[in-house]
């Protein structure tokens, strides 16, 4: 069978994140939603998405194809009731599709044209930004329970003071020295070569992915993810950094969605709670309007390649685009839009050669190469955006 995942109808509402990648190349828990699929189904998955998108994360289609919507989140229930659709069925779920078994897939999915099988199971669903984080701790030990499965971990070192070590699993290559580790609230995961230095504070669950980094003295709460390559470090409590994204000072980061390749300037501090406890809105792009969350704790929602300076305040509930730079005193607006460069005291357009340069010597630190391809994709993200810039 060939898989594919589909961005569904829930795209625009995870904006920014979506503009850079496909729904379901969202991290949360330890993996992307395409890597669980794929460890879960033992295949490969390709992509439906925006054509602008699709050189990068390409379409593979074959007689057979099984289309997945990528919003849901796999567990054995779903994943077998995926995989017993036969040709011309649909799986659905709350008046959506689920998957569909077709010979080619529909660009627009049409239910009247299927034998429609209803879902009775519950799956974790990715609509909305603020689901990454509010949910990362279910999904979270889900990841944990499929990783970890009738495997050993490294062996913990004594120089650490431990609560459940049943609950952490230390992959090859990484180290942990001298830390305060307490998997009693929920599972901690080390990913191969990450590294946790002297004197961090952990309460799980976190997710350290491979090659990730805690700085010392860190005070980690969950459930935090720390995507392969992040590096993090002050306070962070409930937050998803996806990829390659550093907070790597003192400052509080809680109840926040961080994309690939950002950076938070040392003191940065978000709000998470009003200070009349009132329910969170964020920017929606869809409706152009501040959405209704239903949450009392929502933080920072920061798109790929966006940086902040040191000692930015980002008040509560912040939604910044891709590639914008934010810095000076004082809280900037609670909607920046992508390519946008300043603070408080104003905004002007982030060209798109000079937010190229940023790029590609952020990404040459990690050995990684910024290239056409990207380029590309981020020229459409700038058009796409431009009518939320008015300067």
């Amino acid at each position: 069978m060939n898989y594919i995942l589909s961005d569904g109808n829930h795209r625009e509402d995870l904006f920014p994140f979506t503009f850079t990648r496909p729904v379901s190349e969202i991290r949360v828990g330890i993996l992307t939603i395409s890597e669980k699929w794929g460890k879960w189904l033992k295949a490969p998955v390709s992509f439906q998405t925006e054509t602008y998108l699709s050189e990068k994360f390409p379409l593979k289609v074959a007689n057979e194809n099984t289309v997945i919507n990528g919003s849901y989140l796999p567990n054995q229930t779903l994943v077998d009731a995926v995989q017993n659709l036969g040709m011309g069925e649909a799986l659905m779920g709350n008046e959506e599709y689920i998957a569909y078994v077709t010979d080619g897939p529909d660009t627009k999915f049409e239910a009247s044209a299927y034998k429609t099988i209803a879902f009775e199971g519950d799956a974790l669903t990715i609509k909305n930004t603020w689901d990454i984080f509010s949910k990362n701790a279910e999904a979270l030990q889900a990841d944990f329970d499929l990783l970890t499965k009738g495997r050993t971990s490294q062996p913990i070192s004594n120089t650490n003071q431990v609560k459940n070590p049943e609950n952490i699993f230390i992959e090859e290559g990484a180290t942990v020295e001298f830390c305060i580790l307490n998997a009693s609230t929920g599972p901690i995961y080390v990913g191969k070569n990450a590294l946790m230095m002297e004197g961090c504070m952990v309460r799980g669950g976190l997710a350290l992915c491979e090659n990730a980094i805690v700085k010392m003295g860190a005070k980690i709460y969950g459930a935090v993810t720390a995507g392969p390559g992040c590096k993090i470090g002050g306070e962070v409590n409930n937050a998803v950094l996806f990829a390659n994204s550093n907070k790597g000072h003192d400052g509080f980061l809680g109840n926040s969605v961080l994309g690939e390749w950002c950076n938070i300037g040392a003191d940065t501090n978000t709000s998470n709670l009003k200070n009349n406890y009132a329910p969170v809105r964020l920017w929606n792009y869809k409706t152009e309007g501040f959405a209704k969350t239903g949450l009392q704790f929502c933080g920072l929602m920061m798109g790929d390649h966006s940086k902040c300076g040191i000692n930015v305040m980002f008040n509560t509930g912040t939604v910044v685009g891709v590639s914008a730079n934010i810095f000076g005193s004082g809280f900037p607006r609670n909607f920046i839009p992508s390519f946008s460069w300043g603070g408080a005291s104003g905004f002007t357009a982030f060209r798109t050669d000079k937010a190229f340069e940023v790029a590609t010597a952020m990404m040459k630190r990690r050995n990684k190469e910024f290239n056409d391809t990207e380029a590309k994709i981020l020229e459409h993200v700038f058009e796409l955006t431009q009518k939320w810039r008015n300067y």
